[in-house]
Order: C-alpha cells, then sequence, then structure tokens
C-alpha cells in the first residue's frame, strides 16, 4: 500500500514538474531553507518563531484614567490643552465636541503626527482631509463637497464619542 502511494507521488512529481523526484525534493527543501533565512533575516529580534510575549507575573498594568471633564470652554481656553502641559489633558474639537485624546499622546501630543490638531476643532480639517493651519478651524461653510462628506464627519465625531 505505501509502495503504491509512493510510486503514484513519483509519477505524479514526473508528470506535472517534469523533474525526478530526487531533484524535485531538492528543489522544494532549499526553497523551504531559503523561506526560511529570509524571514528570519526580517523578523525583529525579540521573536522567535511567531511565539507571543506572555505578560510577566510582576509586571503590573496602568488602569486608564477617567476621560476629563472640562465643560464649556472657548476656542481660545481649548488652546491650552495642546500637549504642551504634560499635567494638562490632551484635547480636541470636532464640530463644537470636545474629545479627550490623552491616550494617544503619541499621535496627537507634541511631535506626533496629528499634533496640530491638538487643542483646537479641527472639524474644517478632517472633512477636506487636509492637514493646513488654515484650514484647522470648526468653520464648515464654504466647502465644496456633497452632503454625505459632511454626514461622514458626524459619523466620526458620534463614533469617537462611544
Amino acid at each position: 500500500m505505501v509502495l503504491q502511494f509512493w510510486e503514484t507521488i513519483k509519477e505524479s512529481i514526473t508528470a506535472y514538474t517534469g523533474l525526478s523526484p530526487a531533484t524535485f525534493f531538492t528543489f522544494l527543501v532549499l526553497g523551504l531553507t531559503l523561506y526560511y533565512v529570509v524571514s528570519s533575516l526580517f523578523a525583529s529580534s525579540g521573536d522567535s518563531h511567531n511565539h507571543r510575549r506572555s505578560v510577566d507575573v510582576g509586571e503590573s498594568v496602568q488602569p486608564l484614567p477617567p476621560p476629563v471633564d472640562v465643560g464649556e470652554i472657548t476656542a481660545d481656553e481649548l488652546k491650552e490643552y495642546d500637549g504642551s502641559d504634560p499635567k494638562k489633558p490632551l484635547l480636541m474639537a470636532i464640530k463644537g465636541q470636545i474629545y479627550d485624546v490623552s491616550q494617544s499622546r503619541m499621535f496627537y501630543g507634541p511631535g506626533g503626527p496629528y499634533a496640530l490638531f491638538a487643542g483646537k476643532d479641527a472639524s474644517r480639517a478632517l472633512a477636506k482631509m487636509s492637514f493646513e493651519d488654515k484650514d484647522l478651524k470648526g468653520d464648515l461653510t464654504g466647502l465644496a463637497c456633497s452632503s454625505s462628506r459632511l454626514y461622514k464627519i458626524g459619523n466620526i465625531s458620534s463614533r469617537a464619542s462611544m
């Protein structure tokens, strides 16, 4: 039974690839070895064959602080929460609604890719998908876009508050 299976495999290899079984398996082993070597070059030094790092028992996880309630504030008062003072929360506004983005300080804090949104109402910039200072205001009037795009901004702000 096993010999019959092996003979069928050998005939199939020869028929489909045109290679002898020895050549086929040599290429197979070389291909797998090359794959292993190349993939190990791109793996980070801490990775070892896709094993996830387990959390140490002694390692403590810090709980998230509660969201900040600043009440109603003016645009000038919002500028104080741009991340320049690490003791203050990091806030931004969309369509007049204020959001605490302190948990994403690496994105919205100083030096982050979205730092220009912090401490401002970024409604217009988000609607236009713009990173220009002139668009960092809450006024959406005069935009030459469909109402569905403005609706999307409304959806973004409503999802962010959940």
